[in-house]
């Protein structure tokens, strides 16, 4: 049996304006207790291991099984950290223990009127059976993004 080697590049870009200040939305990228409430999964899946290490060289981990489907695996590592302003990572995905992509993702915060913009930039590399997965990694994304805007618009807010 032979294993087709492949690989693929994605590159995306999603910008979205939340009704908060720039210093709640980076603390619910850095403080560990605002970030699990909106990111990853939610009840999709069963919560195996977290590491949550922010710092410049930290890492984080979050590993879970979906319901009825396969075992997830995020590996990240902080490359850079500008304090509000920009945090930079490189990160690994894994499913059902396989090597399916390696990333670099760009986060970046700005004050506007009203909130702030925050911009998730993304280049990454897909291997052998995964090489198509460019599009579902910009899916998955979105639907962050979208916990993310959840998590930060008060209940009582129209928005």
């Amino acid at each position: 049996m032979t294993t087709e080697r492949r690989i693929a590049r994605a590159e995306f870009l999603l910008t979205r304006d939340y009704p908060a200040a720039v210093e709640r939305v980076w603390d619910a990228f850095t403080d560990e207790e605002q970030k699990l409430r909106w990111w990853g999964a939610g009840d999709a899946m069963e919560h195996r291991e977290w590491v949550f290490d922010f710092r410049l060289g930290g890492r984080d981990v979050a590993e879970g099984k979906f319901h009825n489907g396969p075992v997830s695996r995020y590996e990240a590592t902080y490359t850079d950290i500008v304090d509000q302003v920009r945090i930079v990572t490189t990160y690994d995905m894994w499913i059902d223990g396989i090597h399916m992509s390696t990333s670099i993702a760009t986060l970046e915060f700005e004050p506007i009127e009203g909130g702030t913009r925050f911009a998730h930039g993304e280049q990454g590399v897909f291997f052998d059976r995964f090489w198509a997965d460019g599009a579902n990694r910009e899916k998955g994304t979105r639907g962050l993004l979208a916990a993310l805007g959840r998590y930060l618009t008060p209940r009582d807010s129209p928005a």
